[in-house]
């Protein structure tokens, strides 16, 4: 079975935005932002379902981890989650920063340069490796 496109992110065959790892999780920039700084945390070990993710407490604490992170590095007014999963067989939560401005369901699909998501990145990062 070929691997998924998350899984190819894991093992480094395919690059990402990271803004947090630790020894189960992994958390990227989303390549098709809905807001600056939307980030997905997926599992290292490849599980369909947000809900199948045997240490499903963790992840969540790994979610928690990684919002602070961006509370902190972007200041939102507020961060929501989705769980959806349909895009990619492999379990995914999204984290998405909103600002009081964009209270719509789902936004729009961002277009952001290289540099500004290096930036976001590189900003999210560097609390969640010192909080983590």
């Amino acid at each position: 079975m070929e691997p998924c496109v998350f899984c190819k992110i894991i093992s480094g065959e395919i690059p990402c935005y990271k803004v947090y790892e630790d020894e189960n999780f992994l958390g990227f920039l989303d390549i098709t932002p809905r807001t600056e700084g939307h980030c997905l945390l997926i599992p290292k070990k490849h599980y369909r379902w947000v809900y199948s993710v045997p240490n499903f407490a963790e992840y969540w604490m790994a979610v928690l981890k990684l919002t602070e992170a961006i509370q902190r590095s972007l200041k939102p007014f507020f961060i929501t989650y989705v769980t959806h999963g349909l895009e990619v067989a492999h379990a995914h939560i999204h984290i998405i920063p909103r600002d009081q401005s964009n209270t719509q369901f789902v936004p729009p699909i961002l277009s952001i340069k290289k540099e500004k998501l290096k930036q976001i990145a590189s900003s999210i990062l560097n609390i969640t490796t010192t909080v983590v």
